[in-house]
């Protein structure tokens, strides 16, 4: 005879797997996330997908996944993803739920690869799980490491085109001209100040005003060199001064502050090589006293 328990079990464990494939209906008839084709995210997913080795093969699952993780309410860590993406200059075209979607695409993988590995090597699971948590984050961080690699090269490079829009306007041009014709003469269109310049353009030809444009400039590249550039822009623009003497100065400024940069690497390099000239010392010491010392402990010293 079947007590109430059993009946009771029986129709929880009904309702559970009446939920979950329910659930899995739904999820499975979602369709993906749109794949972006235009503006600056549309160009780097083409290239991505033309170029890339592995994004191609996985950039399916990832809409896919992209669109269950839009029902999820993880605003905090998508501002965050969206950030990075923002200062990474649209890495690779990805959105932020994208993003997310790779992260648990990477801790599965490597998660998943290392507990095979642990079975044919009959070595301890919990390996794959510490591969599961040192996977997860790692898109993310070369979101981050591609972010800082390009506002190191606008700092490099921004001088030098403060400089040459400086020239440009000291010779009829006004500020867009100027910025238009370094974009148009650039060799070398990929470059992180170039596309930022381009991006500037392409904000003051939609009809944004030109703070507008150029805060959205520090905000894409937030580094101290491009907040001085753009709040001297924004400023002599609201004060009537001469904006191209403005750039000058500008140009002389950030030639200053990279060279200050360049003298405190040079000196930070110094005390790095303390460490590994330390060691070396102790190793020539223990080259020179070594068979001494031998000597000495085997009764070899005052023997004819």
């Amino acid at each position: 005879m079947i007590s109430r328990l059993d009946v009771f079990l029986l129709l929880s464990f009904a309702l559970v797997l009446g939920g979950a494939s329910g659930l899995a209906f739904q999820i499975a008839k979602m369709p993906a996330a749109d794949r972006p084709t235009l503006g600056a995210r549309g160009l780097n997913r083409t290239k991505a997908l033309r170029e890339g080795v592995l994004f191609p093969w996985v950039e399916p699952t990832a809409r896919f996944m992209a669109a269950w993780l839009s029902l999820l309410g993880m605003e905090r860590i998508r501002a965050r993803f969206r950030r990075s993406l923002t200062h990474s200059g649209d890495y690779l075209g990805l959105s932020d739920d994208e993003l997310i979607a790779l992260c648990l695409l990477s801790g599965l993988g490597f998660g998943g690869g290392t507990l095979i590995a642990c079975q044919l090597l009959n070595k301890p699971w919990p390996i794959a799980t510490v591969a599961l948590c040192v996977g997860v984050p790692l898109p993310w961080v070369r979101v981050v490491g591609v972010a800082q690699q390009r506002a190191r090269s606008v700092g490099r490079g921004l001088p030098a085109a403060v400089e040459l829009a400086s020239m440009c306007m000291s010779a009829g041009l006004d500020f867009p001209g100027s910025l238009r014709r370094i974009v148009q003469s650039a060799s070398d269109p990929s470059e992180p100040v170039i596309e930022e310049f381009a991006k500037v353009l392409q904000g003051l030809d939609l009809g944004h005003t030109r703070r507008s444009a150029m805060e959205g400039f520090a905000t894409r590249v937030p580094t101290d060199q491009v907040r001085e550039f753009v709040n001297s822009v924004v400023q002599a623009e609201e004060k009537g001064s001469p904006l191209a003497s403005v750039l000058t100065i500008q140009a002389q400024t950030q030639r200053l502050r990279r060279s200050i940069a360049a003298e405190e690497t040079a000196s930070e390099a110094a005390l790095m090589l303390l460490g590994p000239m330390t060691l070396i010392f102790l190793c020539v010491i223990a080259l020179l006293l070594g068979p001494v010392v031998v000597r000495f402990m085997t009764g070899g010293l005052g023997q004819a």
